[in-house]
């Protein structure tokens, strides 16, 4: 039997791919590199030591995902697939709903079709919107301010339905806050296609010499500096989160939701002078209006996920920055596999 990953290849599934492989599962990675790169896979391989199936394939198709259960022996889903960006979700929210909502309505279908009902969805924290308190806690009123937001709370809702229409189903739904981070081999991490809409990959790409300067979106929030405030978690305890749930889901009928995060704040600014520690020289910044859409502070409540799933987050700021820049410092143009002819001279001691 073997685990179905959606968006494999993007970044955070890729590191769950990693984990799963390191902790004996066979995995069926199912892509169609939107936000993602062939080469991640070979990377997975590589890393790991493994081999796994893969299908190019995009969830808009409902034939092509039939027939990779048709041709595999599927036992649960870790859903990744779905476009990401906040900003971009504002100027096209048509797309948005599209492919995020109907693509995973096509994959329940399949699913229900074959009797697969365990389902490991990325949900996110932009579900909680703007609230009055912090940290945020699952039993919170949800009110999502984007449309990329708002197709994960409609996805949440269909799942719940899901799980009322037939209560064979098993779902968690996993509140991530802010992946940062890369595995510590260097050899994988965040390769966002041109400007990052991300704030990590935005701070390594000025730092490494790609960007000129990184664009602070917002220095009048009410924080203790100005920029918003976020909880920044590893992207290797977010993929040990996903390991944990499926261990619940596997186990277990129902529908819960989790926050993936650390329980602590940090501020843009913060996570700059964090990132100059490392590096050891000042990054070039200019504060600009704010972005459509963004919240001014938000972290995490992650005891449920504590509790239920005996899943904490363990790796530190420095160790965020760290691997980071490893990975960044190790491939400045990603997963490009001409990067060695286009490679920046920069200090690769870290």
């Amino acid at each position: 039997m073997s685990i179905l990953v959606t968006g494999g290849a993007g970044y955070i599934g890729s590191h769950t791919c990693i984990e799963l492989l390191d902790a004996g599962h066979e995995i069926v990675v199912l892509d169609n590199f939107l936000n993602s790169k062939p080469e991640s896979l070979k990377r997975i391989s590589e890393i790991t030591g493994k081999n796994f199936k893969f299908y190019d394939v995009d969830l808009l198709d409902y034939a092509a995902i039939e027939s990779v259960f048709l041709e595999n022996s599927i036992s649960a889903v870790i859903h990744f697939a779905g476009l990401k960006a906040v900003g971009e979700s504002v100027s096209m929210p048509l797309q948005y709903y599209n492919n995020n909502i109907v693509g995973t309505l096509n994959l329940c279908r399949v699913m229900e079709k074959y009797e697969v009902y365990n389902l490991v969805f990325s949900s996110s924290a932009t579900v909680y919107g703007f609230q009055e308190q912090v940290p945020l806690s699952e039993d919170l009123p949800l009110q999502a301010t984007n449309p990329y937001g708002r197709t994960k709370l409609m996805i949440e809702e269909i799942l719940q339905d899901l799980y009322d229409s037939n209560r064979n189903w098993s779902i968690a739904l996993l509140r991530y806050f802010n992946p940062v981070g890369a595995h510590c081999s260097g050899q994988i991490g965040e390769d966002p296609n041109g400007i990052p809409n991300n704030l990590v990959p935005y701070i390594t790409q000025v730092a490494v010499g790609k960007l000129p300067e990184l664009k602070v979106f917002g220095g009048d929030y009410q924080t203790h500096d100005g920029t918003g405030v976020r909880d920044y978690i590893h992207v290797v305890d977010l993929a040990d989160g996903h390991l944990k749930a499926l261990v619940k889901v596997m186990g277990n009928s129902g529908i819960t939701a989790y926050n993936l995060g650390t329980g602590t704040g940090y501020s843009v600014l913060d996570m700059i002078h964090a990132f100059e520690q490392v590096i050891g020289r000042p990054i070039p910044y200019r504060i600009v209006n704010r972005r459509p859409g963004d919240v001014s502070i938000s972290f995490a409540d992650a005891s449920k996920a504590n509790e239920e799933l005996n899943w904490y987050a363990i790796k530190g700021l420095n160790e965020m920055c760290t691997d980071s820049w490893r990975w960044q410092v190790n491939y400045p143009n990603g997963y490009e596999k001409d990067y060695e002819d286009k490679k920046i001279n920069v200090v690769k001691q870290l």
